[in-house]
């Protein structure tokens, strides 16, 4: 345990003194009856007996003593809003108004006036310490100078802290609070669009036998009882697909994925994705049900369809395009790659000086050059479409391309948002592309998919026509809420140990 400072010492002395008067500082419960922005936004001095009662509740985030009166400012999930207390009508709390620090949590019953400067507050009848707070809070100081301009001093505005400390972070820092309420809000349009339209929520296992889906590196676990390694799961694919198997014609899943892979702005070992699937259709009735869900949740949450993004505009409006995986190579790289083989491959990657490493297999070329030359441009939303086989072991061929299957990934402002196939239901076909994968593996590509023999079983009972959909939840929000990196639109980051 590190050593205490000054503040907690003296915090620590104060919550002593406190129960010798006889009250409990962290007692079970409080009758709350109003929010802070329930009474800022509804108050009406003509009105006032519409809160002739309230009972709020919150952190103490500012103290005005003034001998026998006090203000206090307090914050609850809402927002924040004063309070006014005087000795006369709480003398035997009010010495332990003394006591309180910012950051103590306190219950507060009385009406609500306004004050001479006409801002609506509480005036405090019966104050309750709900929790007494043993460390301070680092709370930003503000000024303006000579020339106007607000300067903040002590802000707590280290990012690493900030992501290892979130519950001070949502505390101090007021604008982190809403990315995550629009979080929310943005998962749940996302349910609200899929039930409407019928389709079934469902739950499938984290902890597998194998692991597949997605061309990932897994977590392993052990399990005692069974003595048995189990996977923790990379994607959702393979067992809602079962489900298409066993009846259900439309189902779909919001959960937590791992993958045991690098982190960046973008990537974090722990992460949300949502998929569906769909029997029946196929990724040209996909991409236009992926256009329909983006538009519509962008509207439901942020109510415009225009997104400001590290000063570009992103415009949701228009109908996304739809662009051949080839030709935006060949469009942005100046080289076609189409139907080349894998020592061909290497060559125009060596020629365009992307960095391949020994061992890759021909998806993984064409995965690392599409990603220099092509994914930084795809600002505007666009699909990109018609992938090379080789690349997309779970999609079905293209019914008229060589080589090419039907799959689409949605990019916007330069990121990949969502990927999607018309599924792949020929177990023959599907046997064999597993068996590819296992051939690469071999060969050095440890993110290359294994055998599932028992989803193979499963195709064979007989799996309908279907389109399926994932969409990477952490950076739908990161798109919708303008933030650049994953760590922001997580409450709690994967970090590097503390030294």
């Amino acid at each position: 345990m590190a050593k205490k400072n000054d503040q907690q010492l003296r915090r620590e002395e104060e919550l002593a003194h406190l129960e010798q008067m006889g009250i409990d500082p962290y007692p079970y419960s409080f009758d709350k009856t109003h929010s802070s922005v329930d009474i800022t936004e509804n108050f009406d001095e003509e009105k006032p007996e519409q809160f002739e009662k309230v009972a709020i509740a919150g952190r103490i985030m500012s103290i005005r003593r003034m001998g026998k009166a006090s203000f206090l400012n307090i914050m609850d999930q809402e927002g924040r809003i004063q309070v006014y207390v005087k000795k006369d009508d709480i003398p035997d709390f009010y010495e332990a108004l003394n006591l309180l620090d910012i950051g103590d949590f306190i219950g507060v019953k009385g009406h609500v006036f306004k004050t001479k400067t006409k801002e609506t507050t509480v005036y405090g009848k019966e104050v309750t310490l709900l929790a007494k707070s043993l460390s301070p809070l680092p709370i930003a100081k503000e000024e303006i100078d000579e020339d106007g301009n607000k300067i903040v001093h002590d802000a707590f505005a280290d990012k690493e802290m900030r992501y290892r400390k979130r519950y001070i972070d949502l505390v101090v820092n007021s604008d982190v609070r809403p990315v995550f309420i629009k979080r929310s809000k943005i998962i749940s349009a996302m349910r609200r669009f899929f039930d409407d339209k019928g389709w079934l929520e469902v739950e499938t296992p984290i902890l597998q036998p194998l692991y597949g889906g997605a061309a990932a590196r897994p977590f392993i676990t052990h399990h005692n009882t069974l003595d048995v390694d189990l996977y923790m799961r990379i994607a959702l694919e393979l067992y809602l697909k079962r489900l298409l198997v066993g009846g259900f014609e439309g189902v779909y899943e919001i959960s937590k994925n791992f993958r045991n892979e690098g982190m960046d702005r973008s990537h974090n070992p722990e992460f949300t994705m949502m998929e569906i699937y769909v029997a029946y259709k196929d990724y040209n009735w996909m991409m236009d049900m992926t256009e329909e869900l983006i538009k519509h949740i962008a509207n439901e949450v942020n109510g415009k369809m225009e997104i400001q993004f590290d000063g570009l505009t992103i415009d949701l409006s228009n109908k996304f395009p739809r662009e051949p995986f080839f030709g935006l190579i060949e469009q942005h790289a100046g080289k076609n790659l189409k139907g080349l083989n894998l020592e061909e491959l290497k060559a125009a990657a060596k020629e365009l000086n992307v960095a391949i490493k020994p061992g890759a297999s021909s998806s993984k070329v064409l995965d690392e050059i599409f990603g220099e030359f092509v994914e930084p441009k795809l600002i505007q939303p666009t699909f990109v479409i018609d992938y090379p086989l080789e690349m997309s072991p779970l999609a079905k061929k293209h019914r008229t391309e060589e080589g090419i299957v039907e799959r689409f990934e949605l990019f916007i402002n330069g990121s990949e948002m969502a990927n999607a196939f018309s599924e792949l239901n020929d177990p023959r076909d599907q046997r064999a592309r597993f068996e590819e994968q296992a051939k690469a593996k071999a060969g050095g590509d440890d993110e290359a998919m294994i055998l599932d023999e028992d989803f193979l079983q499963s195709l064979e009972i007989g799996m309908p026509p279907a389109a399926g959909l994932g969409i990477g939840i952490d950076r739908l929000v990161m798109l919708l809420t303008a933030q650049k990196s994953i760590r922001d639109v997580l409450f709690f980051p994967q970090m590097k140990p503390e030294k």
